[in-house]
């Protein structure tokens, strides 16, 4: 019986030492281990002043879960809104699951957004105020789960738009001065 005790550690021993000089065969995908965003609302940082940032968890079925993995999500049109004491997300498009069945999802649903009491407080009252609103501004993935950045925003006019993009060329410009006296 001990012999065989001492075959099995030796041949654990040695698929353990194999294991450890062999590569993954496939690299890890970035969006799943998260250091990727699924999606990122780019249009969000354009048409609004974003102030305050908070972290929700979002309800999902298992072939959406799949879909956001593989970044087949749209939140350009996306909302979230504070409804019945819970927090809901609209318009916000998860695409079809390629490898789905029957039991596939719909695209564009109401999906609910998981925050804390506390913080859905802080967000109606961040609401309740005119021309103020919730929009997401990421999704991503947090040790294994989906979660959605949602920013409490207020829209910008034509002319804070100008003054953003007349900003940001000057700071380029700037930053390609300070490149080029760098470089001689």
């Amino acid at each position: 019986m001990r012999c065989y005790r001492a075959m099995a550690k030796r041949q654990i021993h040695t698929v353990t030492h194999a294991a450890s000089k062999q590569k993954p065969v496939r690299p890890r995908d970035p969006v799943a281990s998260g250091e990727r965003d699924a999606a990122n609302n780019r249009t969000a940082y354009h048409n609004y002043f974003l102030t305050d940032k908070f972290e929700c968890g979002v309800a999902l079925h298992g072939t959406e879960v799949k879909s956001v993995r593989s970044g087949q999500v749209q939140l350009r049109d996306a909302y979230a809104l504070v409804k019945g004491g819970e927090l809901w997300l609209l318009n916000a498009h998860i695409g079809v699951y390629s490898h789905g069945n029957i039991h596939n999802h719909e695209p564009v649903r109401t999906r609910k957004l998981l925050v804390h009491t506390a913080e859905l407080r802080k967000l109606e009252s961040a609401t309740r105020i005119k021309g103020m609103t919730l929009i997401p501004t990421r999704m991503y993935f947090r040790r294994g789960r989906v979660k959605c950045e949602v920013a409490v925003a207020k829209g910008k006019q034509t002319w804070d738009k100008r003054e953003t993009e007349r900003r940001r060329t000057a700071d380029n410009e700037a930053k390609a001065a300070i490149a080029r006296s760098r470089r001689i």
